[in-house]
This record gives C-alpha cells, sequence and structure tokens, in this order.
C-alpha cells in the first residue's frame, strides 16, 4: 500500500496532549497502527504522553526539536529517529528557528 502524503490536507490540532501550540498532521489510521506526517512550527510541542498499548518511531525530516522522556531530555535533528517503546512516555518539542517536519508510526499491540 503506498500513502501518498503530498495529496492530503494538513489537521491542525492545537494543544495536543497539553503541548505549546499547534500540530500539524496528516494522519492515516487503518484502526491498528497510525501513520503520520507531522509538523510543529518553532516553539510548539505535543505534551507528554504515555504509550500503555502502543509503541512510536519518529523520524525528523527537518528542523531541530527535543524528545522529552522521564529519563530525561534527547535532542533530534534531521535524519535522526526517536524510539519510544510501549509502556514509556515522551513529549516532542520544536527547539529550532524553523519549522520541525517528521514522520511517525505507531503500532498498536494487543
Amino acid at each position: 500500500m503506498t500513502i501518498d502524503f503530498l495529496s492530503k490536507e494538513y489537521k491542525a490540532i492545537l494543544n495536543f496532549n497539553g503541548g505549546e501550540g499547534t500540530f500539524f498532521a496528516k494522519i492515516v489510521d487503518d484502526g491498528v497502527n497510525k501513520i503520520i506526517c507531522g509538523m510543529l512550527e518553532p516553539g510548539s510541542s505535543i505534551g507528554m504522553h504515555c504509550h500503555e498499548t502502543s509503541a512510536e518511531i519518529i523520524f525528523v525530516v527537518s528542523g531541530n526539536g527535543t524528545v522529552k522522556t522521564p529519563n530525561g531530555d534527547e535532542t533530534v535533528s534531521a535524519g535522526q529517529c526517536s524510539y519510544c517503546k510501549k509502556g514509556d512516555s515522551h513529549s516532542l518539542c520544536n527547539t529550532g528557528d524553523e519549522d520541525l517536519h517528521f514522520y511517525a508510526v505507531v503500532p498498536q499491540f494487543g
């Protein structure tokens, strides 16, 4: 299956998971997994949340950010990937001066 994110419109989500600003997302959800093309403007964030029944893989395409976890902060930039395993918590913040573009995959576990 091919997903053409270029043909999809961004959905603007304010204060996603208690974050700051607006999270722009193109989301494909088949009921089991989510594939997301996301963008955060400078200063915007996705709030801290726990992946109780899923994991999340975030691949940064452009920009710079910080992934916050209970174990500390990790910087991410273009070409890097962040992995949040099932049962862990994280947030994503755009700490750079340009838009942070990324893809995320959220597989659900039973």
